[in-house]
């Protein structure tokens, strides 16, 4: 049988305050009668200082109760606290297994509070669940890492939250499909350049889709989600991967779920980490298959690249990458993560794959990287 733990123990110094009050002694006058500093007294009755030996002796002569009596109720008030410390540890371990609550503090997402009950009311309210065993769900499409532990599931789930969270003080017109598929063609015209990205937020809103970057959180490896706030799209993005053709890839991959409507009830998860990659694995949902098929499609058409590639196995030399690039009027970088993929070859001219991310951040509404959205 489990040890007994009483519901209250009150203090030591509540009980030499009603033994004081009894014999209607101050504090002043008990210590002259130990013999003590009167602020020993004083902060032993105000929890400051707990009971010793010696002054357990001095109080059970002062009122007659012996030692024991005192030292027993230190002890008993003592392993009180240690108790509900024990449930306070508790409550935070099964809090920051639910969220990554460190990175949601430092990233001014939540409010920091000594009281565990007020920083679980934080947590939840921030995830928009009732109470922290609740399991936290919304539907969406994304394009993301394995999640084989507890900690990786809470911080993509907490960076989604955020993404939506910022998503929903964003105002776009009516969403057009239509519009969409228009503007997504005439994007083909931005990839020549990196710098070109800034405009993509702003043609996705003008067709009434929502963008959003939120920096990666440790352990959440996602690269982009898609998903709908009040009959609106929205694209997340993280932007982890400091690439030109995964930019691209990625973004190309969340246009074609919108416009299939796909994140509107169930989760699709794709659990492939390269964003540049193909995605043809017939273990990946077909809605998958479909919106990777799509991106890579447009990165560089497939028969294209094929053709190129087969008509220069096994030496492809950059002069013919940069010239089959201009070619087809993507950046060389783009070319290359396309190449990189069918190569299995991640090193092949990585110089040429150029970062993309100041790009996209000024002109985007985005949280992280020392600013909160």
């Amino acid at each position: 049988m489990g040890e007994r733990i009483p519901a209250e123990v009150f203090p030591p110094g509540e009980i030499i305050k009603e033994e004081l009050e009894a014999r209607s002694w101050s504090q002043i006058e008990l210590a002259e009668i130990m013999g003590r500093p009167a602020r020993v007294v004083s902060e032993i009755i105000s929890g400051k200082r707990t009971i010793t030996p010696e002054t357990a002796r001095g109080l059970g002569a002062a009122f007659g109760t012996g030692p024991t009596f005192w030292i027993n109720v230190e002890g008993a008030y003592q392993l009180f606290k240690t108790v509900h410390d024990d449930d306070s540890v508790q409550r935070r371990a099964r809090l920051y297994s639910k969220a990554p609550v460190k990175e949601m503090l430092k990233r001014g997402w939540i409010m920091p509070s000594e009281n565990v009950s007020v920083l679980e009311r934080r947590v939840c309210d921030f995830l928009q669940i009732e109470d922290i065993n609740q399991q936290v769900w919304y539907p969406h499409a994304a394009y993301k890492g394995k999640t084989e532990t507890e900690l990786s599931q809470a911080a993509q789930w907490a960076w989604l939250y955020r993404a939506k969270q910022i998503a929903s003080s964003i105002e776009v017109r009516k969403y057009s499909e239509a519009a969409l598929r228009k503007r997504t063609e005439e994007m083909k015209a931005l990839m020549l350049a990196p710098e070109e990205a800034r405009q993509v937020p702003k043609i996705l809103m003008d067709c009434g889709v929502k963008f959003v970057v939120v920096e990666r959180l440790p352990h959440a490896d996602i690269d982009g989600v898609c998903f709908w706030v009040d009959d609106r799209p929205v694209i997340g993005m993280s932007l982890r991967k400091d690439k030109i053709d995964n930019f691209w890839f990625v973004l190309r991959h969340e246009i074609e779920h919108i416009l299939h409507g796909h994140g509107k009830q169930v989760e699709i998860i794709d659990l492939n980490l390269e964003g540049e990659r193909a995605g043809t694995s017939e273990a990946l949902p077909e809605e998958e298959r479909i919106a990777n098929k799509a991106a890579a499609d447009f990165c560089v058409p497939a028969d294209k690249i094929q053709s190129f590639m087969t008509g220069k196995h096994p030496f492809y030399y950059e002069r013919d990458v940069l010239a089959f690039a201009r070619a087809v009027n993507r950046h060389p970088g783009i070319v290359v993560g396309q190449m990189q993929f069918r190569m299995n070859n991640y090193a092949y001219l990585n110089r040429r794959i150029s970062p993309i991310r100041q790009f996209i951040l000024d002109g985007s509404v985005y949280d992280g990287w020392g600013q909160a959205a």
